[in-house]
C-alpha cells in the first residue's frame, strides 16, 4: 500500500510543481537510494528487468531511484530532466499475469531512464503495457499480484495514469492530485487505451457507453475496501486542499507523516491501524503487513531539481534530507537485504523506529520538536543554497551541493543515535498481544537485535 501526491504551480507557494510519496512495503523490505548515471548501450542489447527482458535503448538518462533491494525497478524516482514518477498497487477485475510481464516498479524505471517529459513517460508506459503487459509477484516474501496506477510529473505538468491489465485511462492534473490503492477515474478522462469502454461492455461490467465508469467497471471492490484507499486518499486530498496556494516541501512532509484525525490528541498508537492515515504502520493480520518503508518529496524547479529523502522507514520517526542527482549520494552502507545490518542507513534507523514503537506516544514526544527544528534548518539552508546555485553551471556546483547533502546526512545520523538513546530511557508500554507478536516475528526474521 502506498500514497502518492502532486501539487502543480497554481497550488504551491513558489509556483513550482511538488511531488511526494510514501512507499509502503513489508517491515523488513529495506529500500535503497540509488543513482544510475547516464549511459550508452550496445545495439541489440537486451535489458533484464525483475522478471522479463526488453530491448535496451541506445542511451539512458541519469536517474535517482528509491528501490526495494530485491528488484530491478523502483517505487519512486526522478531523472535528470525532472521526470518524476511514483506508483500504487491497484486491484481490478482484469486477470493478473502471474508470469512474465513487467512490474509497475519496472515501468517506472524504464520511463525514467528513457523519457524527457511526463507525457512521453505516460506514452512509454502505455506502449510497454500493450507489448509486454504487467505481471509477476510484487511482494518479496509471498506471491502478491496487482495492477498499477501512477502519478507522472515534470516541471510543467502532471498526469494520473490508472491501469487494469493492459487497459488504462489517464487524466491531466489541474491543481492537486493524490492516489492510494484504488482506481479513481470515473466518466471523464483525457486519454485512454483503445477498446476501454467496449471491453467493459463485453464483460458485462456496464450496459452501454453512457453507463461506463472506469473505476466502477474495472475496479475490484473488495480488495480496494481492504486497502482503505478511499479513506486515505480522502485524507491526503483534504490536507492538501486546505493548503492550496501555500503548499511547500514542509507541507508535503507533514502530509506524509499524517496519522489521521485520531492522532490529533497526541495519544495515538499505531497498533489499532485507523484507516484514514497516510503514514502507514504494520501490525497484525493479512491487511497490516506493510508500512511506509521510504519517503520522498521532490521540488521540480527546472534550474535545480531538489529531492528530499528519508532513506529510512516510517517518516514520522525519521528526517528528510536533501539530495541532488548531479551531486550524488553520500555513503549509506553496503547493499541492503531483509536482514539487519548496522552498517547501513536504513537498518540503523530501524533501531530508533522500532524502539519508538514500544511506547509510541511518549517516545516520539521525546524528540519530535528537535527533529522538526533540525529539518527546518535543512529546509532553510537549501532555500539559501538554491538561490545562490540555480544559475551556476551544473559541473561547477556539484561539490557545493554534495557537501551540503553530506553534512545533512551526518547531522541526521548523529541525531538519530542521540534520539535512540533518549527514547530508550522512557519506559516501554504494554502493547496489544497480536500487534506485539507481529513485530516479534518481523524482528526474528530480520535477526534484529533484542
Amino acid at each position: 500500500m502506498c500514497d502518492t501526491m502532486v501539487a502543480l504551480g497554481n497550488a504551491t507557494v513558489d509556483g513550482r510543481v511538488l511531488f511526494a510519496k510514501n512507499s509502503d512495503r513489508e517491515p523488513n523490505e529495506a529500500q535503497a537510494l540509488v543513482i544510475v548515471p547516464r549511459s550508452l548501450h550496445k545495439p541489440g542489447e537486451m535489458l533484464r528487468c525483475t522478471y522479463g527482458e526488453v530491448p535496451q535503448v541506445r542511451e539512458t538518462y541519469a536517474v535517482l531511484l528509491s528501490q526495494p533491494f530485491w528488484m530491478w525497478g523502483c517505487e519512486m524516482g526522478i531523472n535528470e530532466h525532472g521526470v518524476t514518477i511514483g506508483n500504487e498497487a491497484v486491484f481490478t477485475k482484469e486477470p493478473y499475469e502471474k508470469k512474465g510481464g513487467l512490474l509497475g516498479m519496472d515501468l517506472i524505471r524504464l520511463a525514467l531512464e528513457r523519457t524527457t517529459t511526463a507525457r512521453a513517460a505516460l506514452d512509454l508506459i502505455t506502449d510497454l503495457l500493450a507489448i509486454y503487459g504487467q505481471g509477476g509477484s510484487g511482494s518479496y516474501t509471498h506471491p502478491f499480484y496487482y495492477h498499477n496506477s501512477f502519478i507522472i510529473a515534470d516541471p510543467d505538468e502532471a498526469w494520473v495514469l490508472e491501469t487494469a491489465g493492459r487497459y488504462w485511462a489517464a487524466v491531466k492534473v489541474r491543481e492537486i492530485a493524490t492516489i492510494s490503492n484504488g482506481l479513481t477515474i470515473g466518466t471523464q478522462w483525457d486519454l485512454a487505451s483503445p477498446g476501454l469502454v467496449e471491453h467493459a461492455i463485453e464483460k458485462g461490467w456496464c450496459s452501454s457507453k453512457a453507463d461506463f465508469h472506469f473505476a466502477r467497471c474495472y475496479g475490484a471492490r473488495l480488495m480496494s475496501r481492504v486497502a482503505c484507499c478511499a479513506q486515505r486518499r480522502s485524507r491526503s486530498m483534504a490536507l492538501l486542499r486546505a493548503q492550496a496556494g501555500h503548499i511547500d516541501e514542509a507541507t508535503l512532509m507533514r502530509v506524509l507523516r499524517d496519522h489521521g484525525p485520531a492522532a490529533q490528541d497526541g495519544a495515538w498508537h499505531p497498533a489499532p491501524g485507523n484507516p484514514d492515515r497516510v503514514c502507514m504502520h504494520a501490525g497484525f493480520g493479512p491487511t497490516r503487513n506493510s508500512q511506509s518503508v521510504a519517503s520522498m518529496v521532490v521540488h521540480l524547479d527546472p534550474a535545480l531539481l531538489t529531492v528530499w529523502v528519508t532513506g529510512t522507514s516510517a517518516p514520522c520517526t525519521g528526517i528528510f534530507k536533501p539530495v541532488w542527482l548531479e551531486a550524488g549520494l553520500p555513503d549509506t552502507g553496503p547493499a541492503l537485504t531483509a536482514e539487519y545490518d548496522p552498517n547501513t542507513l536504513w537498518w540503523q534507523h530501524e533501531q530508533l523506529h522500532r524502539a519508538v514503537l514500544d511506547n509510541y506516544a511518549d517516545r516520539i514526544a521525546v524528540y519530535r520538536a528537535e527533529r522538526d527544528a533540525l529539518e527546518g534548518e535543512f529546509l532553510a539552508g537549501v532555500a539559501q543554497l538554491v538561490a545562490r546555485q540555480r544559475d551556476v553551471a551544473p559541473e561547477d556546483r556539484q561539490a557545493t551541493l554534495g557537501d551540503f547533502t553530506a553534512r545533512c546526512f551526518v547531522r541526521a545520523g548523529v541525531a538519530t543515535q542521540t534520539w535512540e538513546k533518549q527514547v530508550r530511557e522512557v519506559r516501554r508500554a504494554r502493547r496489544p498481544l497480536f500487534y506485539s507478536l507481529a513485530w516479534r516475528r518481523a524482528n526474528r526474521q530480520a535477526q534484529f537485535p533484542a
